[in-house]
């Protein structure tokens, strides 16, 4: 079974500072239709303005990955991590059970593009941790690049869920297939470009929802970036 979730249909709020999409129910923007996909609770694609960001705020009992497009954040939290991210790192941070945190623009010029994704983790009470990597873009040009898994494989970030994240980027032609474990599920959000997934055309921002299929059947069609989850 194959559903889209188009881009135009997602939340959509503009703060001035933040402008932000919302895949599924998400703070002001309630649809109950769009609670999420399996483990997947959450893919907010955020556009924040230069020197501005998230203030002091808390999380628990969610593994929270960062992946971002444009740009750069910065990061602090109350385990003591301070960092910051750019196009090609993925940030992982386990609330667990509570941690607090700030996000915001490292830059006082030019806007943050980023994609925010909650998975609900395997059982709640897990104690806070944070880990980033790097995966370059020719990791990820023409495969599907495995970003982060339970077991931290090929070198991935570990998220505490049974879930796995695939990050890739395909120009016009490319393609590649993911198969599915019978029972499995798939979601596949399109960052940018044009992208065929399972025969379906998508856009920048549009989403597909894989079910009781054997595959995920990528193709660019015209420099595509995005990310591909691979759910219980």
């Amino acid at each position: 079974m194959i559903v889209k979730r188009l881009a135009d249909d997602r939340g959509h709020e503009d703060h001035g500072w933040l402008d932000t999409r919302h895949t599924f129910s998400f703070a002001d923007y309630h649809d109950p239709k769009q609670m999420g996909f399996r483990s997947l609770r959450v893919i907010n694609e955020d556009r924040v303005a230069p020197g501005q960001g998230f203030g002091t705020h808390g999380h628990r009992d969610m593994e929270i990955l960062s992946y971002v497009l444009e740009g750069s954040l910065a990061h602090q939290d109350s385990m003591g991590t301070g960092s910051v991210i750019r196009p090609g790192d993925v940030q992982r941070m386990s609330a667990g059970t509570g941690v607090r945190h700030s996000e915001f623009n490292a830059s006082d010029i030019e806007i943050v593009h980023f994609l925010q994704i909650w998975i609900v983790p395997e059982r709640p009470g897990l104690p806070p941790s944070y880990e980033e990597k790097h995966f370059s873009n020719a990791e990820k040009q023409g495969r599907l690049r495995l970003v982060a898994s339970p077991d931290a494989a090929d070198g991935s970030v570990t998220i505490h869920a049974d879930a796995r994240v695939y990050a890739g980027r395909f120009g016009r032609d490319q393609a590649a297939s993911l198969p599915l474990a019978q029972g499995r599920h798939a979601w596949v959000h399109v960052a940018r470009g044009r992208a065929r997934v399972n025969g379906q055309d998508l856009g920048p921002g549009d989403a597909v929802a894989l079910s009781r299929e054997p595959s995920v059947d990528v193709q660019g069609l015209e420099d595509a970036e995005f990310l591909a989850f691979d759910l219980a």
